[in-house]
């Protein structure tokens, strides 16, 4: 079976979130189900780079005001594609915004490209390639259904997969001529979404299939209270909606192994986590002491609830724990957690900006893992919290509901809880979860048991893919 997966990002070659990790480590998982994966992505300057062995398969000429070139190249397990439009992604930094951080004004156009190159593949643009199944992820790839589904050729069977329907790419109907669309297509039944163009809408309303990447996140979107104006098109295609858990590459996090710790260790050698813990405290200008050390990696926005935390941060740093923050986004919160790190100098440490190496660091070396979302379509911080021993606690919302056992009083008797939940999501049920956590962490052997219980889970996407197989093998019938 041949899928044509179209992205905007892919790990290890271009990633700004858990996006890329799930594009990119897909495909590996998938080869044990007789699915073939090839994906289709930007040729932003790290792409180009990452090989020399690049194989130009077709030309567009004037595509989207420039020459483009698909180019063919296998890095790793990745079969790739590559859009090389230098016109459109030749731009250092991160793929969609500027060095002043404001959306290059071109992305409607840029995405579109990326969309219109992969439908053309999709009806034989590459000799010798023709997919069975497209399958798409998020707004900046949902076009490509909208331009299968306005051409009278052949189309594959389609899947759309929504990371996080915050993001929804919508624009006004004014560009609409530059995207190489009809007329027709600003229709209910097309790409008009509230008098605009809405590219996730559009992927929403054509694609054969809709998943999202958790079980409870995809019943959540079909509220008003979660849906994001979608909603009432969530509802309506409710029986083609399912929600499959991410997974993560347990080759790339595995503490027995992981070069970015100071120290390896696995369930049966926890102790051996203080080495990376004093690394973590120098490198944060934390004080050197036993007690709890929570992490937070996370951007820093008010969807992963991080102005709740700083109403909280005084009751933990009063509780006697620390705090390692890594992350970047919203200046006002950055703001406040750098007066923060000021005020409580030795409890409360911060980084910001997008440090990988680091990030594995903080949670092979943290006791727990802050996730406060106000919603989380999946979450992959507390996955990686779990297979490195550092306990989550996490809003009982998506994914984070669904990956995590709170360590309530039957789970702790069942020998079944792995971290601990809070709802509703305010800083006073934040407080009251980080003083169940730092109770439990002073109970050493109820401690140890949820951190060996956790990082003996099986995250793995091998286990996810066989969800992904049989959607693909329902679609073929």
């Amino acid at each position: 079976m041949k899928v044509l997966a179209v992205a905007s990002e892919i790990h290890p070659l271009i990633k700004t979130g858990g996006l890329a990790d799930v594009v990119g480590a897909l495909p590996a998982a998938l080869k044990g189900h007789d699915v073939a994966v090839t994906t289709v992505i930007p040729g932003y300057p790290a792409v180009m780079a990452a090989s020399t062995a690049w194989e130009t398969v077709a030309k567009l000429p004037g595509f989207f005001g420039g020459r483009t070139a698909i180019k063919r190249a296998t890095i790793g397990e990745l079969d790739l594609l590559a859009v090389d439009a230098p016109h459109l992604f030749d731009r250092p930094g991160n793929p969609y915004v500027d060095a002043d951080g404001r959306d290059w004004l071109d992305n409607p156009q840029r995405y579109c490209a990326l969309s219109s190159a992969a439908a053309e593949i999709c009806h034989g643009l590459v000799k010798t390639y023709r997919p069975d199944i497209v399958h798409v992820h998020d707004w900046q790839a949902a076009m490509t259904l909208a331009y299968l589904n306005y051409t009278d050729a052949v189309r594959p069977k389609s899947v759309i997969t929504v990371h996080n329907l915050a993001f929804q790419g919508q624009y006004p109907r004014s560009i609409l001529g530059s995207l190489g669309l009809p007329q027709r297509a600003f229709a209910l039944d097309g790409v008009e979404y509230y008098g605009m163009i809405g590219f996730l809408k559009a992927g929403l309303h054509f694609a054969d299939r809709i998943t999202t990447v958790s079980p409870r996140y995809a019943a959540e979107i079909k509220t008003a209270e979660a849906g994001m104006g979608l909603e009432g098109l969530l509802a309506g295609r409710a029986d083609v909606l399912s929600g499959i858990v991410n997974g993560i590459d347990e080759r790339v996090w595995n503490p027995q192994t992981d070069p970015s710790l100071v120290v390896n260790y696995d369930a049966k050698s926890l102790a051996r986590r203080g080495g990376n813990r004093k690394a973590l405290e120098e490198r944060f200008g934390l004080d050197h002491d036993d007690s709890p050390l929570f992490c937070l990696v996370s951007r820093l926005t008010w969807q992963k609830g991080i102005d709740i935390l700083a109403e909280a941060l005084p009751h933990l740093v009063a509780s006697g724990a620390r705090l390692a923050l890594l992350g970047s986004g919203d200046r006002e919160l950055e703001g406040i957690f750098r007066q923060a790190s000021l005020q409580h100098r030795g409890r409360v440490g911060t980084v910001f900006g997008f440090d990988e190496a680091l990030s594995h660091l903080m949670f092979g070396g943290s006791d727990m893992t802050l996730v406060p979302s106000r919603f989380e379509p999946c979450g992959l911080t507390q996955l990686y919290g779990l297979r490195y021993g550092c306990i989550p606690v996490v809003a009982r919302v998506g994914g984070l509901s669904d990956t995590i056992v709170d360590a309530n009083d039957a789970a702790l008797t069942l020998k079944a809880a792995t971290g601990v939940q809070f709802q509703p999501i305010t800083p006073d049920m934040l407080r009251d979860a980080i003083s169940r956590a730092i109770a439990l962490y002073h109970d050493k052997p109820v401690w140890q048991a949820m951190q060996r219980r956790g990082m003996g889970l099986d995250q793995s996407w091998d286990l996810r893919a066989a969800g992904y197989a049989k959607l693909y093998r329902d679609l073929l019938g």
